[in-house]
């Protein structure tokens, strides 16, 4: 199979019809094509070799003024690089193969029994956890455009731990069995691209430019793997290449691995390791500031992801920023609106724990200090609800002696709630100077019936006894009012100006 003319990506079409379709096939009709209809993680991965193919096919834009032109030139362009390139993107054979390396060998009898199906980081294969598979120790039959798919994400986002040795060309390979996490699984990290009317839009709208790129890691600008492949665990320029490179990581080699001729079995092993921050920032993800320095912004499967837009849309201002939402923003101007798509997988160190996406319809005003600023407001206001909500969910529970107290139930329900009325809130910080007091906006009213739903939803409220902890329960939520959220927390009091 090779990936450049065989179908293997599943595609949504301008009709709302789903289909496979091969890399040139991708990029011919990409401006027909809807969106990728794949898992978050794999759309991830997908993202970065159709953003990685695209920047080598142009070798730029160099500068911002060719991002702006570039966008017709990319289908012929990467037709004919992937015409050149076609060999590099067999899947199985004897010569090169996609994001596989060359003279590996399992070390013992056992190092070749791993299932090709482990790749699926959703299925119950091998180590893998059943969380979104039931059907564990079935024997599988692999269709190969699912294979290629799998491959491709599991390079991306294959979680660190215990792994086996195998000989890499004669040598062992690297980290003694231990394996460090792909470049796009640390720390759970959210990985947020601009999404357009079409795919052909998306990848555009997300082409970095040289100028900016360059700056990323040690080694520049770089080259996709397949055009410097690696050949040996001791081929230091093309590691390099490969790991502190912007192209280089795009499509990473994070796994020494190689597929049986069957498709069905591999050997697996650990590949390259992939510095993060600072030595190398992703381009997708977002940085914040922490106690301890700047870190890469992480999802929280208890903090749904609308509540973290205001540290997603600050823009880098120039090369030297590191705390900043996604670098493809710089694309965008401060008046435009655009749609953010962000997605990650979720672990907990080794342990794959679930994925997740989300879609916004951003305004201009999130891009501006002001509109984040009210839009840190609106998320502080609700966080204070919240907290009121538990308040009173603790008194209900003490008086009826409830053990355990019914947070968890309460909390969820009120986020599902608020969640729902995010788009308020995104219009208030478009024209943050109209929005007023935050708390008898209309987000302000949606948050406070929130909290009230949420309450009566965790405190029954059908016998006597019940209904005498619902009103002690109740007054606990109102006399107890959320405090503003803009209100100094130091209790000393500004100086008086003295007068000249």
């Amino acid at each position: 199979m090779n990936l450049t003319i065989d179908p293997w990506i599943p595609v949504i079409g301008a009709d709302g019809q789903k289909c496979h379709i091969s890399l040139q096939g991708l990029f011919a009709e990409a401006n027909g094509i809807r969106d990728l209809s794949v898992k978050p993680h794999e759309k991830i991965a997908l993202l970065r070799l159709l953003i990685c193919t695209t920047h080598a096919a142009l070798d730029g834009p160099k500068n911002f003024d060719a991002w702006e032109t570039c966008r017709d030139a990319i289908q012929p362009a990467v037709k004919s690089y992937l015409e050149k390139w076609q060999t590099s993107f067999e899947l199985l054979g004897d010569g090169q193969r996609f994001l596989q390396v060359p003279g590996l060998r399992a070390s013992n009898e056992e190092g070749s029994g791993n299932p090709a199906t482990k790749l699926d980081l959703t299925l119950a294969s091998g180590n893998n956890a059943s969380l979104f598979d039931n059907a564990a120790g079935i024997t599988r039959s692999v269709d190969p455009g699912r294979l290629a798919l799998t491959l491709l994400a599991f390079q991306c986002f294959s979680p660190g731990g215990r792994i086996g040795v195998a000989k890499w060309n004669g040598a062992d390979t690297p980290g003694k069995g231990s394996s460090n996490h792909a470049p796009c699984t640390p720390s759970s990290m959210l990985h947020t691209f601009l999404q357009g009317h079409s795919l052909l839009a998306t990848i555009h709208l997300n082409l970095l430019n040289k100028d900016e790129a360059s700056e990323l890691g040690q080694n520049g600008w770089g080259r996709p793997v397949w055009e410097l492949p690696v050949a040996t665990a001791g081929d230091k320029a093309a590691i390099a290449n490969a790991t502190v490179s912007f192209l280089g990581r795009l499509v990473p080699l994070s796994r020494a691995l190689r597929l049986h001729a069957d498709g069905q079995q591999m050997i697996l092993a650990n590949g390259l390791d992939y510095p993060l921050a600072p030595i190398f920032r992703e381009p997708a993800a977002t940085m914040v500031q922490r106690d301890d320095g700047p870190a890469v912004l992480g999802v929280s499967l208890g903090r749904s992801i609308w509540r973290q837009l205001s540290s997603i849309t600050v823009k880098r201002r120039s090369n030297s920023d590191s705390i900043s939402g996604p670098l493809a923003l710089r694309n965008i101007n401060d008046s435009q609106c655009c749609t953010l798509w962000t997605g990650a997988l979720a672990t907990d160190k080794a342990k794959i724990e679930d994925v997740v996406e989300a879609a916004y319809d951003v305004p201009a005003g999130m891009f501006r200090d002001a509109g984040r600023k009210l839009y840190e407001e609106g998320v502080a206001l609700a966080s204070l609800w919240q907290d009121a909500v538990s308040k009173s969910v603790k008194a209900y529970a003490g008086t009826m002696k409830l053990e355990p107290v019914p947070y968890e139930r309460a909390r969820q329900h009120f986020w599902t709630l608020v969640e729902q009325h995010v788009p308020i809130l995104l219009k208030l910080a478009d024209k943050p100077e109209e929005a007023g007091d935050l708390k008898i906006s209309e987000w302000g009213r949606r948050v406070k019936e929130a909290a009230q739903a949420a309450f009566d939803f965790a405190c029954a409220r059908q016998t006597p006894r019940q209904i005498q902890a619902y009103a002690i329960g109740l007054q606990q939520l109102y006399l107890q009012k959320p405090k503003d959220p803009n209100a100094p927390t130091s209790a000393k009091k500004p100086k008086a100006k003295q007068s000249v």
